[in-house]
C-alpha cells in the first residue's frame, strides 16, 4: 500500500525543522538559498553546514555577489567543509547563473549547470520552483527501503529505490505541494526514520510501512560489505620565516583538494616514506624538527602524514625554488582540514597566528 501523502504533510506542518535556508510557511523559497544549501549538504551534515552557509550569505548575499568573487576567496570561506570540488563548481555555477540572469526552473535545465547532478537538480526544482519530482538522498532512500521492505543491499538497489520513491508523490495533495512534500521527506528521514533506532511509534506513515509490519525496519536499508579502506603515506614540511609567514603552494585545480593551499612535501603513496627519501622533497636543507604525525580519513583512503618544521633565519627566504610556493600568512589561506592538522602540530599558537 502506497502511503498517504496527506498524512506526511500534516505531520510536517507541525514538526518541520527550522533551518536557515528554509523559507517560512507561506513564503516563496529563495532559489539561491536552496541551491547554496543543497551543494553544501552533499555528503555533509546539517550541523556542519549551518555556520558555513551563514558565513557565505554574509559575504555573498546574492548569486551575483558570489559570481563576482575571486575563486581564492570562495575557497578560503569553504576551507574545512571538505569535498573541495564542490567549492570550485559552486563558483562556476554562480557565474553561469549570473550570465543567465536567474536560476533555471526545470530539472533538465538545472542539470546543465556545473556541479548539479540528478539529486540536486530535483531538490532545487521541487523546493524552489514547485516541480512535482522526488529528490532521492540518503534520507529518502532509507524511508523508501523501509516503506516497501526492500531488502536488496545498497548500492545495487539504488535504481530500484529511486523508482519506488517516485511513487510517493502521486497523490493530488503531494502534486499540489511539491516543495513541502520534498522537505517533509527529508525531515522524516532525519528526525523519525533515522538510521539507528527509528521512532516508528510516532511516524505518520507507520500504518503503511511494510518494514515496520515485518519487524525489519531498523535493519534497512541493507548495505553490501565495505571494502577495507587503503592507507597512503606522505611527508609535509612547514617552513616559517621570522615574520611568522609560512611557505605554501596551491594544489592543481583538478583532483583531490583541487585549488586549495598546502605545505610543500612528498606525494601521497602506498608505502611509508623513509626520512632520507622524504628530505629530497624538502624546500631547504636541514636541520628539520620532526613534530609528529597526522592521520586524516578521506572517503576512499586513510592518509598518514609525517610533519617536519623549521624557522628560517632572517634574510634566508629569497632563494627558495618557486615550485615550493611562497611565504604567506595563514590568515587568508584556503587550508583544508588535513593541512590545518599539520599546522597545529608545527605551530602551537596557530589561532593567534
Amino acid at each position: 500500500m502506497t502511503p498517504d501523502a496527506s498524512d506526511l504533510l500534516r505531520w510536517y506542518d507541525t514538526h518541520r525543522r527550522t533551518l536557515p535556508w528554509r523559507s517560512l510557511p507561506g513564503q516563496r523559497p529563495n532559489p539561491y538559498a536552496v541551491w547554496l544549501s543543497e551543494i553544501m549538504l552533499q555528503q555533509t551534515t546539517v550541523k556542519a553546514v549551518i555556520a558555513y552557509y551563514e558565513r557565505f550569505l554574509t559575504h555573498y548575499p546574492t548569486v551575483q555577489d558570489l559570481a563576482a568573487a575571486p575563486q581564492e576567496d570562495v575557497l578560503y570561506l569553504w576551507a574545512g567543509l571538505g569535498y573541495y570540488a564542490r567549492a570550485r563548481n559552486l563558483h562556476a555555477c554562480a557565474k553561469r547563473v549570473a550570465e543567465l540572469g536567474q536560476f533555471p526552473d526545470t530539472v533538465e535545465d538545472l542539470l546543465k549547470l556545473p556541479g548539479i547532478g540528478a539529486y540536486t537538480a530535483r531538490a532545487i526544482a521541487a523546493i524552489a520552483f514547485g516541480r512535482p519530482v522526488v529528490p532521492v538522498d540518503g534520507n529518502v532512500e532509507r524511508v523508501t527501503s523501509r516503506l516497501f521492505a526492500i531488502e536488496n543491499p545498497l548500492p545495487a538497489s539504488r535504481l530500484l529505490l529511486a523508482k519506488q520513491a517516485a511513487l510517493l508523490n502521486q497523490s493530488a495533495e503531494a502534486q499540489d505541494h511539491p516543495s513541502d512534500f520534498a522537505q517533509a521527506l527529508f525531515d522524516l528521514g532525519a528526525t523519525i526514520c533515522t538510521p539507528r533506532n527509528p521512532s516508528c511509534l510516532t511516524c505518520p506513515w507507520r500504518p503503511s510501512c511494510l518494514g515496520h509490519a515485518r519487524g525489519i525496519a531498523s535493519t534497512l536499508p541493507r548495505k553490501a560489505p565495505k571494502q577495507a579502506r587503503p592507507t597512503r603515506y606522505g611527508v609535509h614540511f612547514i617552513l616559517l620565516d621570522t615574520s611568522e609567514r609560512v611557505l605554501m603552494r596551491t594544489r592543481p585545480e583538478k583532483g583531490l583538494l583541487g585549488g586549495m593551499d598546502e605545505f610543500p612535501g612528498t606525494e601521497w603513496h602506498e608505502a611509508p616514506w623513509t626520512e632520507a627519501d622524504a628530505m629530497h622533497h624538502a624546500p631547504t636543507l636541514g636541520p628539520w624538527s620532526l613534530r609528529g604525525d597526522v592521520t586524516h580519513v578521506f572517503t576512499h583512503f586513510t592518509l598518514k602524514l609525517m610533519v617536519y618544521a623549521k624557522t628560517l633565519p632572517a634574510g634566508h627566504n629569497a632563494g627558495i625554488d618557486p615550485s615550493f610556493g611562497a611565504f604567506r600568512s595563514t590568515t587568508r589561506a584556503a587550508l583544508p582540514g588535513v593541512m590545518k592538522k599539520c599546522l597545529a602540530l608545527a605551530v602551537t599558537d596557530m589561532e593567534k597566528k
